[in-house]
């Protein structure tokens, strides 16, 4: 990573070749090779070819030719090896230059940081074979996108093509679209039916794919909006229905509450009430007063001297409790009396269960004997 950082701190200048600290060797490969080539091209040249010696030829023995009898042109085509020494070791970290700090030429250097990075023809070899595996096994991965997709493919076939590997176009477009998932099948039946693979670049194909990704994207994040609005609807809905069945369950309970403290209250007030009926009758019954003696604590009915007392006794016709209302009306009796709306009623209510009686009369004396 530091030498990443670095690379691509020093490619922001155009004047300043691509610092290598010995990392990701193939990246500054490509980009020193740039960068000699846009200083001149004598200068890459020379790299691969060999420094230019102007020479002598005696006696068919070539000799190196004294600087002083170099002309312009071939002082200017032995100075691009000097030039390309100078940016190659100026490119490179400390350690890197110690490598090569004993070469005399810049094809020297080349040489030597090859084989040290890349490794001998066998080094290669092997490495070109794990490549190819590599290219051949190669998939889109769960959740991968198509530029992830992209960089790595790319960076696959790149270096294959640096060890020596030729592709072609046809072969690049098809490779890619077989290691699509299934779900871009549908995209890859129709760029197979409509584009010319053996045309179309990989740049282009990559491209359209991005297009499709960027269209998928969109409908999926329609579709998750629909569904985030159709969850919290169905939420509120539930939230709706348990506070609506928690207000039901909280009136059944006030209810019931309501219906058992008016239960227990009636309950109350009948016992309350019955006790002071109790007392009530209780303390009246020392007041009833015989009109056949003037004693109290019995009625005339039941003087011991009465002869009618005994008689209804006899009869028991006051076995627990006995209501008799006679109602007498005027007009409906000639015999009786001339008043034509007089009316005569009685009340009587014995209880023979108890020492106690209780009377009342409306009538007169006459009136109760008779009856």
């Amino acid at each position: 990573m530091v030498g990443q950082n670095q690379t691509f701190a020093e490619g922001a200048s155009i004047n300043r070749p691509p610092l290598f600290t010995g990392e990701n060797y193939p990246f500054w490969k490509v980009r020193i090779q740039i960068f000699l080539e846009s200083v001149d091209r004598g200068i890459w040249d020379a790299v691969v070819n060999g420094a230019f010696v102007p020479v002598n030829v005696v006696n068919d023995v070539q000799e190196p030719k004294p600087f002083s009898q170099w002309t312009s042109d071939k002082n200017r085509r032995a100075q691009y090896d000097v030039k390309a020494r100078n940016i190659i070791s100026s490119a490179l970290s400390l350690d890197e230059f110690y490598r090569i700090s004993v070469c005399t030429s810049a094809k020297d250097m080349w040489e030597i940081l090859c084989v040290t990075h890349e490794g001998t023809d066998n080094v290669k070899r092997a490495c070109k074979n794990s490549l190819i595996q590599e290219y051949e096994m190669f998939r889109m991965q769960q959740g991968e996108t198509i530029y992830d997709v992209q960089k790595r493919f790319t960076h696959i076939v790149n270096h294959l093509t640096g060890l020596g590997k030729a592709f072609d176009t046809d072969e690049l477009n098809i490779k890619i679209l077989k290691s699509l998932n299934r779900t871009w099948q549908p995209k890859v039946t129709a760029i197979t039916k409509s584009q010319n693979l053996a045309t179309m670049t990989m740049v282009t194909l990559f491209g359209k794919l991005r297009e499709h990704e960027l269209e998928l994207g969109r409908l999926n994040e329609e579709e998750d909006i629909g569904r985030k609005k159709n969850i919290a609807f169905k939420a509120e809905v539930v939230k709706g229905k348990k506070q609506k069945e928690e207000e039901d369950s909280n009136d059944d309970e006030n209810l019931s509450l309501m219906i058992k403290k008016f239960t227990k209250f009636m309950k109350a007030k009948g016992k309350n009430q019955f006790k002071n009926n109790k007392k009530d009758n209780q303390g009246s019954s020392s007041n009833f007063k015989c009109y056949g003696c003037g004693e109290s604590r019995h009625v005339k009915v039941d003087f011991p001297n009465s002869k009618k007392s005994e008689e209804k006794k006899g009869r028991k016709f006051f076995k627990k409790k006995a209501y008799i209302a006679w109602e007498d009306n005027a007009s409906s009796s000639s015999n009786s009396r001339n008043s034509k709306n007089e009316e005569a009623n009685l009340c009587l209510m014995a209880n023979h269960g108890d020492s106690d009686s209780e009377v009342n009369s409306t009538c007169y004396d006459n009136d109760y004997d008779d009856l």
